[in-house]
């Protein structure tokens, strides 16, 4: 009875392994740097994103020159007319405090919503390539030890992203 465990046991590792390196010629990676960087969609964020921080930085720079010259005319006050202009001196440092904390808090929570929304179609277009093609296992280049140049499908995925991208038009929906 041991032995036909034993062997039974020997059979099923058999067929794994036979389904494991008949499932290895269809192997690939993406290089999701890369991927990422050139895809036109993170092109066209990186530069709205710009833009944003651009103008964010304008209104903070004039928000800080607001505060400095009333720092200024501060620091020329009497001690009786500081004291009535305390109150006035901190509102207005407290509500650059979270003006500035707000706005950073708003573009940092747009960039992570872009980079989601960029990488869920990455995701989208491999898995649609690698069904496409028949691939068993796509992986990402940042965890692999070796990589062997041939297996790497990175250009294919980001003519399949380019190609179906349409600035300023979002992508359709997938149920």
């Amino acid at each position: 009875m041991k032995k036909l465990a034993v062997f039974a046991v020997l059979v099923m590792s058999v067929f794994i392994l036979m389904g494991v390196a008949q499932a290895a010629d269809k192997l690939a990676y993406i290089d999701l740097s890369k991927t990422f960087a050139e895809y036109g969609k993170t092109k066209d964020y990186d530069k709205t994103l710009a833009d944003k921080e651009k103008a964010y930085e304008g209104e903070r720079e004039k928000k800080v020159s607001d505060i400095k010259a009333f720092q200024d005319k501060w620091e020329m006050l009497s001690d009786k007319e500081k004291e009535s202009k305390k109150a006035e001196r901190e509102a207005k440092i407290k509500a650059f405090q979270e003006f500035d904390k707000q706005r950073a808090g708003d573009l940092r929570k747009e960039q992570d919503e872009k980079m989601r929304e960029i990488l869920k179609d990455i995701e989208d277009a491999v898995k649609k390539y690698a069904e496409k093609e028949g691939f068993a296992f796509v992986f990402n280049d940042r965890v692999l030890v070796y990589q062997d140049k041939t297996l790497n499908i990175t250009d294919k995925i980001l003519t399949t992203l380019n190609g179906g991208y349409t600035k300023g038009v979002p992508a359709p929906k997938k149920n």
